[in-house]
């Protein structure tokens, strides 16, 4: 495998290093592992529309990509209601 040079300020070459060291990893398998977690906007694309064939499928209706763009985020009300519960009944037990 081909390698290269990646040119970063001193600190963050300090910070890689200790994370690294850490895991138990050098710093180019350090590196590889959190670019891997990173998925590029083609591939986040590519994840959406399977997700979205998945839900046409389980659901047996078929929405369109501007249907699913206008749907409510369920999830992310889910998120808020508790987060506002949260604050309240952290507010009432203090």
């Amino acid at each position: 495998m081909a390698t290269t040079t990646i040119q970063v300020s001193r600190e963050v070459r300090d910070h890689l290093a200790t994370l690294a060291k850490e895991r138990g990893l050098s710093l180019g398998q350090l590196i590889e592992a959190l670019a891997a977690e990173q998925p590029t906007a083609a591939q986040r694309a590519e994840r959406l529309a399977a997700d979205r064939d998945a839900a046409r499928r389980l659901i047996g209706v078929e929405l369109s990509d501007e249907e699913f763009d206008d749907a409510p985020d369920v999830l992310g009300n889910i998120y808020k209601i508790a987060a506002e519960k949260a604050r309240t009944a952290k507010g009432t037990v203090a």
